[in-house]
């Protein structure tokens, strides 16, 4: 199995700047996509479903199908298949993952990574703001996949046959920092995508938020689907009427007046998910560019101020969002496993910046 196989995933509020990244692809209503359909042809010997499909998925071994059963993954005539289920001529058999199907080829590119932990199993990184996940249009090379494939010397040729994993089991915005987990092999692949598929991972974020929330802490929930007016963005439908299931838990840190630091806590991972909440509370990220953050919301109109505020946005010329907090079931001791990351340079300058204006706002004044 393949970096450049379809093992990449659409958890976190993902940021590709691209309209083919962008692209949906319907899920059933439990959420699971279609990855592989076979149809049994009339002349097919009745089978066990593990032996139908190893021997009609080239580079897909019997370990692997024999993993996805175990997790649920196979579904014969749209029911959950069993290790014994025997398929016949005119059953339809399907391969059904938590997420979008992808494939692309991945070259290998000497990239330095963050790593904060690694073992047999998996990996955790510390992404850098600025660097895009995975390869897409307008984005080949320079990526997180690409670097992962030079780190774990995995061959990704357009005939590589290299059997070991290196997988994303979920993503964060090109411009949003922080903690992502890897895959090394199938078990923790399988293991980790049934974890954030039933939302049982610990996501804590820090971000800086436009205006002074009211409450110290409260839930946003609103149904998330793409923006009919604007294909790259995304938007809350609070009827239901369009859109998944979205639920962002949040709690003040620091209030600066104009602005506010905020944790966000996931409780489902849905395409921008933290940028779209915050902004449909009348709260933006700070210098969010798509969501509206990028302007001047809240404050005077002094000249100082506002220089004040240009200084701030080339400290950070990003939105603030930092992936702080990740933990998750290991998938081979099965024992919890947490980690936690510092907020880059510029969050923290731009937090610190903040903070000396609070506590003189007349210094700004005219």
């Amino acid at each position: 199995m393949n970096l450049n196989d379809d093992k990449f995933c659409d958890w976190e509020d993902v940021d590709q700047a691209s309209a083919e990244e962008m692209e949906d692809a319907d899920a059933g209503q439990d959420g699971m996509f279609e990855h592989y359909r076979f149809d049994v042809s009339d002349g097919q010997t009745p089978v066990r479903v593990d032996k139908y499909l190893a021997s009609h998925m080239e580079y897909t071994s019997r370990h692997r199908i024999q993993l996805a059963i175990k997790k649920e993954y196979i579904r014969v005539n749209d029911r959950v298949a069993k290790a014994n289920c025997i398929v016949r001529p005119g059953d339809v058999i399907k391969f059904v993952m938590p997420y979008q199907r992808r494939g692309l080829e991945i070259l290998p590119e000497d990239i330095p990574l963050d790593i904060v932990y690694e073992d047999e199993d998996l990996l955790v990184v510390n992404k850098p703001a600025g660097m895009v996940v995975h390869p897409g249009h307008g984005h080949f090379k320079g990526t997180l996949v690409n670097a992962l494939a030079f780190h774990l010397g995995i061959s990704q040729g357009p005939d590589a046959q290299d059997e070991r994993m290196g997988v994303l089991v979920h993503r964060i915005d090109k411009d949003t920092s922080g903690l992502l987990v890897v895959a090394k092999n199938d078990e923790a692949q399988l293991d980790l995508a049934k974890q954030f598929f039933v939302h049982s991972i610990e996501r804590k974020y820090v971000a800086v938020v436009w205006g002074n929330i009211t409450e110290d802490e409260g839930t946003i929930e609103g149904n998330i689907g793409r923006d009919p007016a604007d294909r790259l963005r995304f938007k809350v439908f609070p009827d239901g009427s369009q859109g998944k299931t979205a639920i962002t838990h949040y709690r003040v840190l620091e209030r600066f007046g104009f602005v506010t630091v905020v944790e966000c806590v996931l409780e489902t991972g849905r395409t921008h998910q933290i940028r779209v909440h915050m902004n449909y509370i009348g709260h933006p990220l700070f210098n969010d560019d798509r969501y509206d953050g990028n302007q001047i919301r809240k404050g005077t109109i002094y000249a100082k101020y506002t220089r004040f505020i240009r200084n701030c946005f080339e400290i950070l010329p990003r939105q603030a969002l930092h992936a702080k907090t990740l933990g998750f079931i290991h998938p081979r001791t099965g024992k919890p496993i947490r980690f936690d990351s510092p907020l880059p340079e510029d969050m923290k300058q731009l937090i610190e910046k903040w903070r000396r204006y609070s506590s003189d706002m007349t210094e700004f004044e005219d």
